[in-house]
């Protein structure tokens, strides 16, 4: 089912990364970790979906979605900072869940942070983040999401690996089968994947050779 909604608020976290607040129509109910389908309506953009998760909390009364702008793709993401309050957008029903199935590591690459959003920040409110570790690889120290949010929490321990940047405090270059096994990973670990096709293609790979049974990661559909 299509719900027509408004933009309440829009705010630049980065200079890549967006935060937009959608007003939530009667009775829509999602998950954490679920997403949707959005569309720009405006011209030239209404036949052009892209999914998005929600990064609010379902006792909420509006929708937030955390959105990585891609300007050289010249796709919907690209049209993100060129929206302005009040403007139209359209949702479909929720679905595509990644859920919370208890303690573990959560390797996330760019914007597949953002299911895990909702998922970490209920954790930090209920004081179990401790439970969980969240490795999360980008380009640079200014492409990561919410880093801020994620440095400050309590309890939660968290690992940043930049491809493009030696930063101290960070680890430098891919996720790998070595720096896995650093940060804890072995076969009985609990692991929650989400990021680009090849990342996932090569962090599967590591976590293999670790033991780990890629039937039993926790991902979208799984």
């Amino acid at each position: 089912m299509t719900h027509h909604v408004s933009l309440q608020e829009i705010e630049a976290l980065t200079g890549e990364v967006w935060r937009l607040r959608l007003e939530r129509p009667p009775g829509y109910d999602f998950i954490p970790g679920e997403a949707t389908h959005v569309t720009l309506d405006r011209e030239g953009w209404r036949d052009e979906d892209r999914p998005f998760t929600f990064t609010s909390q379902p006792e909420d009364d509006f929708l937030e979605f955390t959105i990585k702008s891609y300007p050289d793709h010249e796709g919907v993401t690209a049209q993100i900072p060129t929206l302005r309050k009040g403007e139209h957008l359209r949702i479909e029903d929720p679905g595509g869940a990644i859920r919370d199935k208890g303690p573990g590591v959560i390797v996330a690459g760019g914007a597949g942070v953002t299911p895990f959003i909702p998922i970490l920040r209920r954790r930090i409110e209920a004081g179990t983040a401790g439970e969980m570790t969240l490795i999360l690889a980008d380009r640079d120290w200014s492409s990561l999401i919410l880093r801020d949010e994620w440095h400050r929490a309590r309890d939660l321990k968290t690992v940043f690996v930049l491809a493009e940047e030696d930063r101290e405090g960070c680890e430098s270059g891919h996720v790998t089968r070595a720096l896995l096994e650093r940060h804890g990973v072995t076969a009985e670990t609990r692991v929650y994947l989400c990021g680009p096709p090849p990342m996932e293609e090569a962090v599967t790979e590591a976590l293999e050779q670790i033991g780990v049974d890629p039937e039993g990661l926790v991902r979208e559909g799984n």
